[in-house]
C-alpha cells in the first residue's frame, strides 16, 4: 500500500485491505453496518448490494486475489459526517493473470463503520474506461 495517510480512516483503510489479502470476509464485512449498501461498477453497469447478506455475496470474488496492490493516487476524508473518497491505481493476480485497473472508492460511514459504499471501476482491466 502506498501513500495512505495515518489517519483513522487512514488505518480502517489499510485493515481493510489487508482483509481482503487475508481473505477475511466475515471481519471485512463487520467494517459495515448491517444495513450497508454498496454500489459497485466492476461488471460495467451499476450493481447495488445491500445489507451483510449481500455484500457477503459481493466480496466472494476476493477469494480469487492472489495478489494485490495499491497506490492511492487521490485521498479526501472528512470528520463530520465522516466520509473517505479516493482514487487507487490497483495491481492484482487472479487465475485469469495479472490485472492492472483503477478504483475510485467512496465511504460514508455511520458509528466508525461503512454505512454507504461506492465501489467505482475508472479503469478496467482491459484498459477500458468507465
Amino acid at each position: 500500500m502506498k501513500n495512505v495517510p495515518d489517519t483513522p480512516l487512514g488505518q480502517m483503510y489499510r485493515q481493510h485491505i489487508q482483509l481482503i489479502l487475508d481473505k477475511n470476509i466475515e471481519a471485512l464485512l463487520d467494517q459495515y453496518t448491517d444495513d450497508a449498501m454498496l454500489i459497485s461498477s466492476f461488471m460495467k453497469k451499476p450493481i447495488i448490494y445491500r445489507g451483510r447478506d449481500q455484500l457477503r455475496e459481493h466480496m466472494q470474488g476476493i477469494l480469487g486475489i492472489q495478489g494485490l496492490d495499491t497506490e492511492i493516487i487521490f485521498w479526501a476524508e472528512t470528520d463530520d459526517p465522516q466520509t473517505l473518497m479516493i482514487t487507487e491505481q490497483i495491481s492484482m493476480k487472479t487465475a485469469d493473470g495479472e490485472a492492472n485497473m483503477r478504483f475510485a472508492d467512496s465511504w460514508v460511514l455511520r458509528d466508525g463503520r461503512i454505512a454507504i459504499h461506492f465501489a467505482g471501476m475508472v479503469q478496467h482491466p482491459d484498459g477500458s474506461l468507465a
